[in-house]
């Protein structure tokens, strides 16, 4: 089967830094699913990685956490999936991944594609739809009140692909006020149309920004990015025994500033279920299902922005230096092998 993978972690701009290879066809065991790959999205996770985690020596990495496509075998021990299910999914860690004709994946983390979507654009969905809906109902519980906060949230990192997808989410499912940061006109006209009720700029100090809106110290903060750039703000500016949340990688994270205000501190990692084989790792499955519903009765809309096909090396290292610019804005879908 054919695939992009690599051997040596490394920039994008080195030669082999994702090649087209071919692959043996694997088989399921147990509950996975073999999968026939049609479309895969790109997320900061696929660049983080390879530029710093190689194989082993002699092997391949195969990168991909995003995938659509139509199951073409099952284990033995399947039970909600059959020969023939269209399905999304972003995968696991410890596992190769989608960015190949043929992919396994366990079902417990699949959900059925939206009836209403094309491939392209289910595949923008899943990983950043399981970490927003994790971060926001999971960890923060953003429908639990915080006493005298205001009921608003702000997203830093709008535009992104987990941003996008949150802002709807909130929207359809909480009645809180969602401030969204962005800093070029598309973007902010970007998350606007996604239904951000107030839209700051983070190349701003943000604060200031939130105080100037007039709705009371924000009950919630969700970090998608930059969070070291932006964090003494965010302590300035979320409510006294507000909740926080971050999903990127800060050096360093000096959380002091937050035991005055008895702020509690959230980390969302969307592969921590499928990492660890936890007893609810069949909520992703689940999530999933309810994001294809939301879909299919208008609640919900894509994320995708761009489309490159076909799935090939060349395309893939181009859907990489759009996520490496800092700008990218919604999601980046590779299509067709």
């Amino acid at each position: 089967m054919k695939a992009i993978a690599y051997r040596e972690a490394g920039p994008l701009e080195a030669a082999d830094s994702l090649v087209d290879i071919k692959l043996d066809r694997p088989t399921p065991e147990g509950r996975d699913l073999l999968v026939a790959v049609s479309a895969i999205s790109v997320n900061p996770v696929d660049t983080k990685i390879r530029r710093n985690v190689s194989p082993e020596t002699g092997q391949w990495k195969v990168l991909g956490w995003d995938a659509v496509g139509r199951v073409v075998e099952t284990g033995p021990d399947v039970a909600d999936f059959k020969v023939g299910d269209e399905v999304f999914y972003a995968g696991s860690l410890i596992r190769p991944g989608a960015n190949s004709e043929f992919h396994l994946v366990d079902e417990r983390i699949v959900g059925r594609k939206p009836a209403s979507l094309s491939d392209a654009e289910a595949a923008a969905l899943p990983l950043t739809a399981i970490t927003a809906y994790e971060m926001l109902f999971h960890r923060l519980d953003v429908l639990k009140p915080v006493p005298g906060a205001a009921r608003a949230i702000v997203i830093i990192g709008g535009a992104g692909g987990v941003g996008s997808i949150a802002i709807q989410l909130l929207r359809a499912l909480t009645d809180l006020t969602v401030i969204a940061t962005a800093s070029r006109p598309q973007t902010q006209d970007w998350v606007r149309s996604l239904g951000a009720h107030h839209v700051i700029d983070h190349t701003r100090p943000i604060a200031a920004q939130v105080a100037a809106l007039g709705i009371g110290a924000p009950a919630f903060v969700f970090s998608t990015t930059e969070t070291h750039r932006h964090f003494q703000e965010i302590i300035d500016l979320i409510a006294p025994q507000g909740r926080f949340g971050l999903i990127d990688d800060p050096e360093s994270l000096d959380a002091m500033g937050f035991k005055r205000k008895s702020v509690s501190l959230h980390w969302e990692f969307m592969f921590t279920r499928s990492l660890f084989q936890t007893a609810d790792m069949g909520e992703q499955g689940k999530l999933l299902n309810q994001v294809a519903d939301m879909i299919d009765a208008g609640r919900l809309r894509s994320t995708m922005t761009e489309t490159l096909s076909p799935i090939n090396a060349a395309n893939l290292k181009a859907a990489h230096a759009i996520l490496e610019s800092g700008k990218a804005r919604g999601k980046v879908v590779l299509t067709g092998f």
